[in-house]
Formats: C-alpha cells, structure tokens, sequence
C-alpha cells in the first residue's frame, strides 16, 4: 500500500467526512474519554492510565478492555496527523504518551486492568480478558503515530511490550503456550515487523496463528488453572467457535463466531501470508474470505448475522430485522480486504471494502459525528424494536459514547486512514481501489509520479486521472471496474479503448509509457439496478433492493409514511434518480411508482380466509442506506416485495 502521507485526498464526498473526524469526532472522543461528556456513560480510561502512571489516586473503572478506547483514538489522532499538522493535537497526543509510558512496567508489560486490579494475575485469562487484544491495539497506534510524526516514544513502548510478549509466549519449555479470546495482536505484529524489521514479532504472530485451536486446547488447560475461575462467564471457553479456536487456522472452512475477532484473524492471517509466502495459509485466508463473502454477507457489507455472540450463523441465514452487522466488523472486513487485496489484485475484494465502507462503515456515524450505531438492521420496527426482547439489541436512533465504545473509535481510525485505502501498487502496477478524488505519489524504481484523481464519484461514474512524470516512465494503472457496473468505458488522451483483453481480476489494465498531461477517463455508468438475494437466503425471498452505484438505498417512514411492509416494487417501475442539494449535504434520491396493499377495509378480524387486499399507486422514495435515521425515529426498510 501506499504510506498515508503520499495520498492527498480532495473529494467531494469524503473530505466532509475526513474534517468531521478532524472536528467533531475526535475532540468528541476525547472529551469522552476524560469523562467531561455529562450524557454519556462514564469511561475513565485515561484515568485509568494515570492512576497506573502514579500521576492520580483511584481505582480502575470501566471494562477489561478499556485501555483500548485509548489507544483507537490515539491511532486515529496519529492518521489525521500524517495527513495535516495540527499542533494542538500532537501536543495532546504526546501528552498521552507521557501518560502511557510513565503506566508501562519496568519489565514491559502493559495493561492498566491487570496492573490495578489484578496485579497477580496477569496472562491467566487469556480466552476472557482481552490482554493481547489491547496490546495489539496499543502497538497499531504506536506504529501509525512513528510514522506521522517520527517521534520514537511510543513506538520505543510497544517495543518493550512486544519484547516482553516475545520472551512470555513461545513453545519453549518455560513460555505460555497460548494466545488470546479476541484476536487483534496478530495483524499488530505484522505491523510492527514492517515498521521495526524486527522478525521476532513477526514469528510471534505466526506463534499465535499457528497455535491457534491445538489440542491439548489452551482454553481448558488456562480454565483448569484457574480453578474454573470465569470473568464473562464459562460460555467463551465452552463455545471455541466463538473466538474461531474450535480448530487449527488451516482447517476452518467457514466464517463462525464472532465476527469481529474472525476478520482481525483475517487481517493477520494474510498479512502473514504475504510477507511469508506460505500458500497453505493464502489458501486459508482465500477459503475463509469465499465462505464470508459469497455466503454469509448482507447486501450493505454487513457482517455477523445475529445478536448473540455478535456472530456469523449459517449459510445463507441474513435476518434483516435481527441482524447484528456490528460496525465494527465492516471496519475489520475493510482491513482483511485490503490485505487480500495486497495478496492479490482482483476486484471482488475491492468490490467488498467499497460495499462496506460506503454502506455500513459510514451509516454507524451519524451525520453530525456525535451518535453511533454499534448494530446494523436493514429493517426496523420502532415499536417492535421496543417491545420485542428479540429486537432489544436493534436501535431506532444512533447512541451516544458507550461503556464498551469498541466502535466509535475504529470509524474515526478507519476514515482518518481512508488514504491508505485507495491504491495498492504491486511491481510496476498502479491499482485503483477506490474512486476518490485526490492525488497520489508513487515511486517507480526511483521514477517519481504523480497521480490525481478527480470525479464526482459516488453520484456521478465519470472518474479523470491526470499524470504528471519527470520523465516518460512505464508502468500499468489498473482501473477497477467494479461488479455493480455493466458497459464500462475507459478513453486515454480522449480515445477510446477496446477492453477486449484488457480486463485482468476485474481491473483494466492500461499499460503505457506515461508522460505529464496524460488523461485517461473512466466512464461507469450508475442506472439504478434491482438486486436479487441468493434464492438459498429466505429472507429476501421475493423481494428486491435497489443499488446505485456503490449505495445501498432504503425506504424510510418520514418519506413513505407507515407500514412500509405494505409496499411492493413492480418490475417494470421506472426510476428517477434526483440531486436533493438540502438533504444530507446533497444525496441522490430515487423516487418510482410503487404499489401500496391497503389494510383500511380489514376490519378486527385478525386472519380471513381467501383476503384479497386493495391495491393503490404511491409514491416511493428511496435514500441511500447509510444516511437513515438522521432525521428522527421511524421505520427503515432495504428489502421491499417485488411484484
């Protein structure tokens, strides 16, 4: 990937974004953090490291994880700081790190939990307690802020930590054969060994995968130590699918358990494959990546089907009204696409980062970046919602700062990173991800280019790219003709160019001899397609979403009125697709015909016999998905009959 400092993104739709994160959500976050938001849950986190630091006088507050939310931020401050100066924020950003290395033991070690509340008993519940987890939270944040800023510190911290980590964990004779309930420190070494070089995190990594479901099993063997001691409860060490330890990495074939944990595997599993070169494991991640993408995804790049476990189901089970989809988990699916992406070029990875990010991701934030959806429904009820114990996880209006705020944060740490997201470059090959106006330098054996991108993408698909070399240089730009688009057109300096042949992986592979003022133009046209569910996934049986472009739309009640399971969508509808410049800072809607069953003559009875309901017109008016429930509480629909 390119470094986040060689992107420069400029773009209609994703610089409100950026800035939102800049302004609102990370001071927010910090705000939250210090406690000094009156209407949130109280989070003590950073008092948390300074009791730890001897800087306060206290006790430890909040989850056994809460040394995260520190760290998440601190990522997503260092992010924005590669990209802007901003010395507020790196004075604010230092001081923490102040506060963090003063907290740190002298033999490494690293968690405000255990050294406050648990002293003796570090490293005895692994399957539970999330050690490793805010370990490898803390080191991705140490690597980000090295690289905006150069300054050592922190990265000198998680080194110690890593260090230390290194001499617990191995399969010596005196070192903890284990590895942790929720993964996260996998994909953190292998970011640390890229930045240090240092390959004794990257064979630790391989330890934790490697390890990772043997038997004798580590969950039972650390419980009986315990004496069955449980922080949860005995369900995480019961239930080894839940944390993807049921069996070795190199046996699983499906997407299981919770589904946050198995796409940080993922993530770390192909990072680790690519740097190795081990084609059991590509293989692994290949397997695991077809049974989440083709089997066990919603339409939005949601994954995770149900509320208990936060977990994957089966094949092909997708409730829309149950749903969990957490954020989180579409911010973990961008990173393993990414990485896959790194382990190899082909678009159905980028097509699944570009469903995520421009449907979930960013509908988990609502428009004023001051409220968060942590689960994401694709159907909602308010009145169910309220009253239904099975909907009780599903909520009708975005919240404020949690307790466990596992997702506020990994939104702000993945759009401040959006740059990193948009090319990958692999020899002499430029690929084009993602459509995002901006520019980008790449370095060609030492040939230095510049790529600026410009397009009103995600409304419009006319997307430009502009070269600028020193001298003519040879290489490939690889523009990604994504799934959702039919007739795609490519012109370089205003010819057109036959496709015939050219298209590798679903990407148009353009290769030249690039001078300043080439043009290429990329032409994707977005008619408003009517998407079908796998006729395996019940609950879209008969039923229809429409997509535009990279956006999922919906239905929601304050256009549509109530009762929006009465509508249906005819299959000869025609489709209007309008500018509305006061909505949401100037979304496409689509408005259509549609037919509504009216209920008005039914009576009290609550089933007849051979009923036929009356039909009337109405007006229907969808909105892109990732904009609902920002303008109050009221019923939200993607699937709708199709008649």
């Amino acid at each position: 990937m390119l470094p986040l400092t060689d992107v420069q993104i400029s773009d209609p739709f994703w610089s409100r974004y950026i800035n939102l994160v800049r302004d609102v959500v990370v001071p927010y976050q910090w705000n939250a953090l210090n406690d000094l938001i009156p209407d949130a849950e109280p989070s003590h986190a950073i008092k948390n490291f300074k009791i730890a630091a001897g800087l306060e006088e206290g006790d430890f507050y909040g989850m056994v994880f809460q040394d995260s939310d520190v760290a998440k931020w601190l990522e997503a401050a260092a992010y924005l700081l590669a990209a802007e100066p901003d010395p507020q924020l790196e004075q604010i950003a230092d001081e923490v790190i102040d506060i963090i290395a003063k907290a740190q033991l002298e033999d490494g070690y690293l968690n405000t939990y255990y050294t406050l509340k648990e002293p003796g008993n570090r490293w005895t519940n692994l399957t539970e307690c999330h050690e490793l987890y805010c370990a490898g939270h803390m080191i991705e944040a140490a690597v980000a802020y090295y690289k905006a800023t150069s300054k050592q510190k922190i990265l000198d911290v998680v080194c110690k930590f890593a260090d230390y980590l290194c001499k617990v964990f191995g399969p010596g004779p005196d070192q903890l054969k284990g590895y942790d309930g929720h993964q996260e420190i996998e994909l953190a070494l292998m970011k640390l060994y890229e930045v240090t070089g240092n390959k004794d995190y990257m064979k630790l990594c391989q330890f934790f995968l490697q390890e990772r479901g043997q038997e004798p099993h580590f969950y039972e063997i650390e419980f009986n130590k315990r004496g069955g001691v449980t922080h949860f409860g005995e369900g995480m060490t019961k239930n080894k699918e839940y944390s993807q330890a049921h069996a070795p990495i190199h046996k699983q074939d499906k997407a299981v358990g919770h589904a946050v944990r198995f796409v940080y595997m993922c993530t770390g599993m192909a990072h680790l494959a690519a740097v190795t070169g081990d084609p059991e494991l590509f293989a692994s991640c290949e397997r695991l990546w077809d049974n989440m993408e083709k089997k066990q995804m919603y339409i939005t790049g949601g994954i995770g089907s149900q509320s208990h476990g936060e977990a994957f189901s089966t094949d092909y089970d997708l409730p829309n009204d149950t749903v969990y989809a957490e954020t989180c988990a579409s911010v973990g699916l961008v990173f393993f696409a990414q990485r896959m992406l790194l382990l190899q070029a082909d678009r159905r990875y980028a097509d699944a980062l570009e469903r995520s990010l421009y449907n979930t991701v960013i509908a988990g934030m609502s428009q004023d970046g001051k409220s968060f959806f942590y689960v994401n429904p694709l159907e909602v009820h308010p009145d169910a919602c309220k009253a239904n114990q099975n909907y009780s996880h599903v909520k009708t209006t975005r919240q404020g700062w949690f307790g466990c705020a596992c997702c506020p944060p990994n939104v702000a740490r993945l759009l401040a990173s959006l740059s990193q997201y948009v090319y990958t470059v692999r020899e002499r090959t430029v690929y084009a991800n993602l459509y995002i106006s901006g520019e980008a330098k790449v370095d060609l054996n030492g040939n230095q280019i510049l790529i600026k991108q410009d397009s009103n993408y995600p409304w419009e698909g006319n997307i430009r790219f502009a070269i600028r070399a020193a001298q003519v240089t040879d290489f490939t730009l690889a523009l990604r003709i994504p799934a959702w688009c039919e007739n795609a057109s490519v012109s370089v300096n205003g010819v057109e160019q036959s496709l015939d042949g050219l298209i590798v992986n679903g990407y148009a592979m353009l290769e030249g001899s690039w001078k300043t003022g080439d043009q290429i133009e990329l032409v994707l046209p977005m008619e408003v397609a009517r998407m079908k569910g796998h006729p395996l996934v019940r609950q879209t049986a008969g039923k229809v979403a429409i997509q535009r472009g990279p956006f999922v739309y919906c239905l929601e009640e304050i256009d549509n009125g109530s009762n929006l399971h009465q509508f249906s969508l005819p299959r000869d509808a025609k489709f209007v697709v309008e500018e509305d410049p006061a909505l949401f800072h100037g979304v496409r809607t689509i408005t259509t015909t549609g037919v509504k069953h009216n209920a008005n003559d039914w009576g009290e009875e609550l089933y007849k016999r051979d009923a036929v309901l009356e039909e009337s017109k109405i007006k229907m008016k969808f909105i892109p998905y990732y904009a609902w429930a920002n303008r109050g509480e009221g019923e939200m629909r993607v699937w709708v009959e199709d008649k």
